[in-house]
C-alpha cells in the first residue's frame, strides 16, 4: 500500500510531534534531577530525602557509635576555636572555610603541617569535627573548606559532587604554600569529600607539599553514584534520565557525571593513599572501594576495611583500628 503524499506528511508531522514532546519531557526530567540533587535551594531535593531518612544505606539512628563521647568534644572545640578563612577560586569566586589551631606539644606541633579536612555531600565542615580535632590533637592546623552549595557556600553556584571542590581544593593547597612554602600537608574526607581529595590526587597544579590523602567511602564516579541513586530513590533505570540530567548538568554548572570521575583522576596520582571503607555501605558500595584502590597509580597505597560499617561510619564502629590505621599511615608518609 502507498501512502498518499498528504498521508505521509501527517505521518512525519505527528512523528516529529513525538519526537519533540519526548525531547521535552527528557529535558524536564533531566532539569529536575540536576536540580533535586545539586540545586542548595530546590523545594524537593536529595537532601530532604535524605533527611526525612527515605533514602537505603543511611541508617545513623541504629549505628555503633562508639566515639560518640569524643565527637561531643570536639564539636564543643570547633565551635570554641573555628577562625574564618576564605580563597578566592580561579573563577573569581569567593569561597569561606574555616581555620583550627594545632595543639601545643603534639607530635606534629612544628608549624608547618596541615590538614585539609573535607565533607560530605549535604554536609558541612563542623559534621567533621572530630576528624579535624584528631589530626589538631597531633598539632596539625586544620583548614576546614566549605563545598560549593553547601553552608557557608550555598550561594557559590551549584553542588559540585566533589569535582570542582576538587579545583578549588588545589587553590586552598596552594594558598597554604604561598604563606608557607615549608608546609607539609595532609588532604582528609569522607563521603563526598573522599571523592574530592581522590579526584584531586590527579589534578595538575597540586602542590608537591601534599605529603598523603586519606579518604573514606568516596565513590567512583558522580555517574556510578547517581545510576545507583537514581534506582534506590525512584526506582528508574540510568536510561534516558540519567543522560539528560548529564546534559543538564554540562549546561548548568560545567561539568558531566562521568568526567566527574575519582577512577581516572586516580590512575594519575602519585601522592601516598589511604583507603577506607565500611564493608556494609550500600549508600556508596563498598565495591567502589577495590575500584578506587586499584585505579590509583601511587607507589605507596594501602586500604583498610572496617568490619560491619555503614556509610561514613568507620571511625564511629571501630575507633581503635581507624585512627591507629590512620595514624601509622601518616606516621609513615608526613
Amino acid at each position: 500500500m502507498t501512502l498518499s503524499r498528504r498521508t505521509r506528511r501527517i505521518v512525519v508531522a505527528v512523528v516529529a510531534a513525538v519526537v519533540v514532546v519526548l525531547l521535552a519531557g527528557l529535558a524536564l526530567a533531566g532539569n529536575f534531577l540536576v536540580d533535586f540533587a545539586l540545586n542548595p535551594h530546590a523545594e524537593f531535593s536529595m537532601a530532604s530525602t535524605m533527611r526525612a531518612g527515605n533514602v537505603d544505606g543511611l541508617d545513623y539512628a541504629e549505628a555503633p557509635k562508639l566515639d560518640e563521647a569524643y565527637a561531643d568534644e570536639a564539636a564543643s572545640w570547633f565551635d570554641a576555636e573555628r577562625e574564618s578563612v576564605s580563597h578566592t577560586a580561579d573563577d573569581g569566586t569567593e569561597l569561606l572555610g574555616w581555620h583550627l589551631p594545632g595543639a601545643e606539644g603534639g607530635a606534629y606541633a612544628d608549624g608547618h603541617t596541615w590538614a585539609v579536612v573535607c565533607h560530605g555531600y549535604i554536609g558541612k565542615p563542623a559534621d567533621m569535627a572530630k576528624y579535624a580535632y584528631h589530626f589538631s590533637q597531633l598539632g596539625m592546623d586544620v583548614l576546614m573548606p566549605a563545598a560549593r552549595g553547601h553552608e557557608r557556600n550555598e550561594d557559590a553556584g551549584l553542588i559540585q559532587m566533589g569535582w570542582g571542590d576538587a579545583r578549588d581544593l588545589v587553590g586552598w593547597v596552594s594558598d597554604i604554600v604561598a604563606a608557607d612554602p615549608d608546609a607539609k600537608i595532609l588532604l582528609f574526607g569522607t563521603s563526598m569529600g573522599g571523592a574530592e581529595v581522590m579526584m584531586a590526587s590527579g589534578m595538575d597544579g597540586l602542590a608537591d607539599n601534599v605529603r598523603l590523602i586519606v579518604e573514606d567511602c568516596g565513590y567512583t564516579s558522580v555517574w556510578d553514584e547517581f545510576e545507583l541513586q537514581l534506582g534506590n530513590v525512584f526506582g528508574l533505570p540510568s536510561f534516558p534520565i540519567l543522560n539528560a540530567a548529564d546534559l543538564a548538568c554540562q549546561l548548568r554548572a560545567g561539568y558531566t557525571f562521568e568526567a566527574a570521575s575519582a577512577v581516572e583522576s586516580l590512575r594519575s596520582a602519585s601522592v601516598p593513599m589511604l583507603f577506607i571503607h565500611g564493608d556494609a555501605d550500600t549508600f556508596v558500595p563498598f565495591s567502589m572501594l577495590d575500584e578506587c584502590f586499584d585505579a590509583c597509580a601511587s607507589a605507596v597505597k594501602e586500604k583498610l576495611v572496617v568490619k560491619g560499617a555503614g556509610h561514613g561510619l568507620s571511625a564511629s564502629t571501630d575507633p581503635t583500628l581507624y585512627w591507629g590505621t590512620v595514624d601509622a599511615f601518616v606516621a609513615d608518609n608526613l
